[in-house]
């Protein structure tokens, strides 16, 4: 077995598709084909099964393929500490969920950037569940996520506090006056992201307790900037995070903001590696960027929605 074929293995095994699973590793779709019969005669299995319009894996492949997946993130976490060695320099691939990164990035890169122009960090956009399972396969170095963080071996350091605001259009928010906490907001008029956006879940269990509650809500939206230009116009109401109040205000006009009655809802945003991985002082300075740059967010905030 070669760490070539484990690759294109593993990428296969997650594409379900020959050919999306070449370009997913940036080779044409025979190569990476024979690829995989060569390592199936090394070893003297079936580990796929061919269908005309999918794949599955054989038993003799799924085991493979959770060996493989560890032996890929040894092999990244090797890399790593040989990267990160000196602290934050090299390469780090960094992941960062939909409703943090358009609003922390583009401050923390460039602060990143000032620190040390040689610095190649690679960003990675996607919800907590596909993040989590990147960093774990080595695919990513860090992840900045709400926690608490949904699987065993990893380290977390929170970054900040990320309170909620109410937020919708000026007679929208006259209309429920009266609701000093999430649960108090009525259901028929909340909106929130698609499921799978740790926002909604953040939102309906953790911060408004309605995870048990009769609900009819819009899940329709698929970013927080697409809502927040929906309740600005008056459809319906949202929770907005601090970290966006700055970038959706100036973008959205119309959008009016209430904080709730305390102990405001929130959530804790952290920076994640997995414990496996050496860090020689890396994981601290990102950190401090990250929370620098979130600071001067949460500042311009401080002041929004207050009677």
């Amino acid at each position: 077995m070669t760490i070539r074929q484990l690759s294109y293995f593993v990428a296969l095994a997650e594409a379900r598709s020959f050919g999306l699973a070449a370009r997913r590793v940036h080779v044409t779709q025979p190569a990476l084909s024979q690829q995989i019969k060569e390592l199936e005669a090394n070893l003297g299995v079936s580990l796929v099964e061919r269908l005309p319009r999918d794949i599955r894996l054989t038993r003799a492949g799924q085991v493979l393929l959770e060996r493989a997946r560890a032996i890929l993130g040894d092999l990244s976490d090797a890399e790593q500490a040989v990267r990160l060695q000196r602290g934050l320099t090299g390469r780090v691939s960094l992941g960062v969920i939909p409703t943090i990164a358009p609003y922390l990035l583009p401050l923390a890169l460039t602060r990143l950037k000032t620190r040390d122009v040689t610095l190649d960090i690679r960003v990675r956009e996607a919800q907590t569940a596909r993040l989590v399972e990147d960093l774990g396969d080595g695919r990513l170095d860090a992840i900045v996520i709400a926690l608490p963080v949904p699987r065993s071996g990893m380290v977390a350091e929170p970054l900040f506090t990320d309170r909620f605001l109410l937020a919708g259009s000026e007679s929208r928010l006259a209309m429920v006056r009266a609701a000093r906490s999430p649960a108090q907001v009525p259901l028929d008029q909340l909106l929130l992201l698609d499921e799978g956006h740790c926002l909604a879940d953040q939102a309906l269990e953790a911060v408004c307790g309605l995870a048990n509650r009769p609900m009819r809500v819009d899940l329709g939206a698929s970013s927080l900037s697409t809502l927040c230009g929906l309740v600005a116009e008056g459809f319906g109401l949202t929770f907005l995070p601090e970290i966006a109040v700055r970038t959706e205000t100036a973008a959205a006009p119309a959008l009016r903001l209430r904080r709730f009655s305390d102990p405001e809802p929130s959530r804790t945003v952290a920076l994640v590696r997995r414990a496996s991985s050496q860090d020689d002082g890396w994981m601290r300075e990102l950190a401090e960027i990250l929370r620098d740059a979130a600071g001067e967010l949460l500042a311009h905030a401080a002041d929004a929605g207050r009677d």
